[in-house]
Parts: C-alpha cells; structure tokens; sequence
C-alpha cells in the first residue's frame, strides 16, 4: 500500500545514499558506501563561502573490508564535501574499526570508537545502518548458496528482529522449525 498523497510542499534537501557490495577474488569482500546532502538552495557557509543549490554539502565515501565472518578487516573514508574544511581530518580513525565485527554489539561498538569527537556523525550513521545491512545482504546469501542444505545448530540471529521473523511467525515456522516458539494460545 503507498504512502498518503502529500500536502502541497517545497522540496528543501535531498540525503542520497547509496551502498554496493563486491566479494572479491581474495575471498574478502568490500562493502562501499557514500552519502551525498543537497539543499534546493543557495545559502552562505562560514569555510566555502556559499555553497549553490545542488551543490554537495556532505559527500563522503567509506569502504569496509570484511570476511565471511563479517569481522572488519579494513575501513576507509573520506570527505570530499563537507560544511568546513576540518571536517575530512577525522577520515584516518575509521581505521581503528579493524577486527570489530557486523553482528550483534555492532551499533555499541562503532559508537564507542567513532562518537562524538572521534568521528564523523554522518559518516558514522552510513557505517552503523546502510553499510552494515548491506554487508548482511551481500555476504549472508552467498553463504546459504555456498552451503544450500545446512540446518543451522543455533539459533539464528535475525530471529525476532522484524514483523516478519517474529519467533512465533509464519516465516520462522517455515525456515526454521526447530526455533519457532509457540504462543501460549497455541501450547494450550
């Protein structure tokens, strides 16, 4: 179902995010991302003088290299726009994130390495949700395909992380049998 018909409105700022996973020939695989703001506006900016309407505000790019097991191996960035000049300095740390793995604990993690002062917000924000969910969506496929016909011994993390895998769903049901969880109403 669509969302409603909007009210008449004025297009004010576009945040365009885009993330590509690779596997590559090494067995690694490479997670990029950037994020690019835009205003339908020209304002004054206090390092870039003015910045014209269409004109990136934030552009900024990140790559993470991961393994299967989704621990980090590499993690680049870099900021080709920003608001001021000082905002790429920051770019280097993300190098810190080396052996932090995308799993549970993730958010937590980068938070603790990469917040407030010793990082970007924006380029943090890419990391923790978009580049993450596209890492999971890259890697986690081409393992099941890899291995079609494997019954998983624990249960599987993303059990309970949405409407449709709800522990007691139709989905989990049909995928996992052995991990859906009966509600009280059907145990009676």
């Amino acid at each position: 179902m669509p969302i409603s018909k909007p009210a008449p409105r004025d297009h004010i700022h576009t945040r365009s995010i885009q993330c590509t996973g690779y596997k590559r020939k090494d067995g690694l695989w490479d997670i990029d991302g950037y994020m690019t703001d835009t205003k339908s506006y020209t304002f004054d900016s206090i390092d870039r003088e003015h910045i014209a309407s269409g004109e990136p505000i934030h552009h900024m790019l990140m790559r993470i290299t991961i393994d299967s097991d989704m621990v980090i191996q590499r993690a680049e960035a870099s900021t080709e726009f920003a608001p001021y000049h000082i905002c790429g300095d920051i770019s280097d740390n993300f190098a810190q994130l080396k052996g932090l793995k995308v799993g549970p604990g993730w958010r937590r993690a980068v938070n603790q390495a990469m917040g407030g002062k010793h990082g970007c917000t924006h380029l943090r924000d890419l990391l923790i949700g978009p580049l993450a969910v596209t890492a999971y969506q890259t890697i986690v496929p081409m393992r099941r395909r890899a291995s079609p016909d494997t019954t998983p011994t624990r249960r599987p993390a993303i059990i309970g992380t949405c409407h449709a895998y709800a522990p007691n769903g139709p989905i989990v049901e049909r995928m996992w049998p052995s991990f859906f969880e009966k509600t009280e109403q059907e145990n009676e």
